[in-house]
């Protein structure tokens, strides 16, 4: 899939370059300012939160969360948070589950710590990320602390997350969502025919439905199967866990979502939450819980303010254990901290594999896949760091076909139970724009080669019978070697592995029934595992790959990822469909894909 223009105009080309550098030198000096106020003021507000405005942890303190915005893998300070449009060039902030997590874990022995507060705002996390922020906040409810939540308006995923509360606010005049959940697609065919554009398929796996976007004007069958298999598999976790902390039946949960029965807060009054209540109200009532006067000033800390503190123990300075993060679609090269990049991800893991400290290795994998080749880059290292110690992967939202394809290697597989994982297949992509050329803005192509099949490939012509099989053969090839991978590292036969795969989505429920998984848990299950696994019983955990530093990542960024950032941030939600069509041109080779992008709500 390559396509070379070659210029001749050597003027146009240096005055191009000359104006170019020019205005890259005006954005460069811009950003430079910013940057440099960026860092002042963060310095500042440093020594004033280290000093001034520092907390001081009383003896009947309040753990206040508040949930606004997205929930990622790890935290990521944003030094440009206060400057608007600047702040979206440094990347995708976001509260980090591994930081809430520890958080809660901590303050769950803290005896200073009496409760948690939730509020949410507008929460925006995958499913197992939800789950795994849940199980934290059980695990500390069984402490015999309490956890109270208030909220304007809840989504299902809100109330999800909600339900395992002591005692559950809503505003009075407020919202509670909950009918279901749904899953739509969007397809480009007839839009693609409109603009006489072919795109040329060619795959592996009957579920396999990555590119029916782009073929189809609706689900294929077998597509619409998995759909309704895996949103009914998340449904039905997700109703397990709420009835069983808010003591309502599965069939009753069911029953209102089917009639629409909460329409008015109200409605929800009894069953799903405990009140109606203004947010001043809900704090009278946290006041009387923990035993101060309705004049006393209730004593919340922070989430961000509050400190985990680790005791060190020089016991762990030589075993270690080491926490991957492998982050995003996968690519050849260095990706970052929101794509995983083959270089980056195999030379931390051999790092890992070659330190004699670090003792077991834990994957922490959240992809929807990507480039087949640069998932076996990264397969390679797991198989050979397996050989001298334990590795183990945590499954987080996503952990699909090439993000499967990496982790089929490990000892052990945890996944929640509403991880999206599977997608056993393969697929590539050339689109044939000739037609759309000349049809719709009269533009020829004419070529010349040196041998018969130079431009195959190329984008600008159809493919005949014969090129047809030689692609698709690399495809079958990929896939043959994907089942294999699989078959060897889960301890399985080929044609089992086949009959499974096809490019067929699991949650992680199924992926267990049929031993894609090992055990549902989440990334502290997987590192209780790979200590055992290691006979350790103290030890250090180190993070990697390192977190890119903000600096070196805006000022490393490509026009075209500054670009990126800026537009995801304006269109939103609907980015998402934007992306579908950028990637047509940008798939490079084989790929190892999620079917498609699943947005449930």
């Amino acid at each position: 899939m390559f396509n070379f223009v070659q210029n001749t105009n050597i003027m146009k080309q240096f005055f191009g370059a000359f104006f170019g550098s020019i205005i890259g030198l005006i954005i460069a000096t811009v950003l430079a300012i910013l940057i440099i106020i960026g860092v002042i003021k963060s310095s500042f507000n440093s020594v004033l939160e280290n000093n001034d405005d520092k907390i001081e942890l009383q003896s009947n303190s309040i753990l206040k969360i508040i949930l606004d915005g997205t929930i990622i893998e790890r935290e990521k300070e944003n030094i440009f948070k206060d400057f608007g449009a600047l702040s979206s060039l440094s990347g995708d902030g976001g509260m980090g589950l591994n930081s809430l997590v520890e958080k809660i874990n901590f303050a769950k022995n803290d005896t200073k710590i009496k409760g948690i507060y939730l509020v949410f705002k507008n929460i925006d996390a995958g499913f197992a990320s939800l789950q795994e922020f849940r199980n934290a906040l059980s695990d500390f409810k069984k402490s015999g602390k309490f956890i109270y939540t208030y909220a304007e308006n809840y989504s299902q995923k809100e109330y999800f997350l909600a339900s395992v509360s002591n005692k559950i606010f809503l505003n009075p005049q407020g919202s509670f969502d909950w009918k279901g959940l749904s899953m739509s697609l969007m397809f480009f065919k007839n839009a693609f025919d409109k603009l006489d554009l072919d795109i040329q398929v060619f795959r592996h796996g009957k579920f396999k439905s990555a590119v029916e976007p782009f073929l189809l004007n609706k689900m294929s069958q077998a597509n619409r199967f998995q759909s309704e298999i895996f949103l009914n598999s998340i449904w039905n976790s997700m109703l397990s866990e709420i009835s069983k902390d808010r003591k309502i039946s599965v069939q009753q949960l069911n029953l209102m979502a089917n009639g629409l029965k909460i329409q008015f807060p109200e409605d929800a009054l009894g069953n799903m939450i405990d009140a109606l209540a203004y947010e001043d109200e809900v704090i009278l009532e946290l006041k009387k819980k923990i035993g101060i006067k309705e004049n006393e000033k209730t004593q919340f800390i922070a989430l961000e303010k509050y400190e985990s503190k680790k005791t060190f123990n020089s016991k762990a300075i030589n075993s270690k254990i080491a926490v991957i993060y492998l982050n995003g679609s996968i690519s050849s090269g260095n990706g970052n901290d929101n794509e995983i990049g083959s270089d980056r991800i195999a030379k931390a893991i051999k790092e890992a594999r070659l330190d004699d400290k670090v003792k077991a290795i834990v994957l922490r994998v959240n992809s929807p896949g990507g480039s087949a080749l640069a998932s076996d880059v990264i397969w390679r290292e797991v198989y050979l760091s397996k050989k001298s110690k334990p590795v183990i992967v945590s499954m987080g939202d996503l952990a699909a076909s090439g993000g499967y394809y990496i982790s089929c290697a490990a000892d052990k597989i945890f996944a929640q139970p509403n991880t999206i994982t599977g997608s056993i297949g393969v697929f590539g992509i050339i689109p044939n724009l000739q037609r759309m050329l000349e049809n719709k803005i009269g533009i020829t192509i004419d070529t010349v080669n040196t041998n018969k099949y130079s431009d195959v490939g190329s984008g600008l012509r159809s493919i005949n019978d014969f090129e047809y099989r030689f692609i698709q053969n690399g495809v079958e090839k990929v896939y043959d070697t994907f089942t294999k991978r699989v078959a060897e590292g889960r301890k399985m036969k080929q044609s089992d592995v086949d009959s499974i795969g096809q490019g067929r989505v699991w949650t992680g429920i199924d992926a267990l029934k049929i031993n894609l998984v090992d055990e549902i848990g989440g990334l502290n299950d997987a590192i209780a595992f790979a200590a055992k696994k290691a006979n350790l019983k103290d030890y250090k955990l180190i993070e990697l790959p390192k977190l890119i530093n903000q600096l070196d990542e805006i000022l490393g960024q490509k026009e075209s990822e500054l670009e990126t950032r800026i537009i995801k941030k304006q269109l939103g939600p609907t980015y998402l469909y934007f992306k579908q069509l950028q990637q047509v041109s940008n798939l490079i080779g084989i790929q190892a894909r999620l079917p498609f992008e699943i947005l449930v709500k």
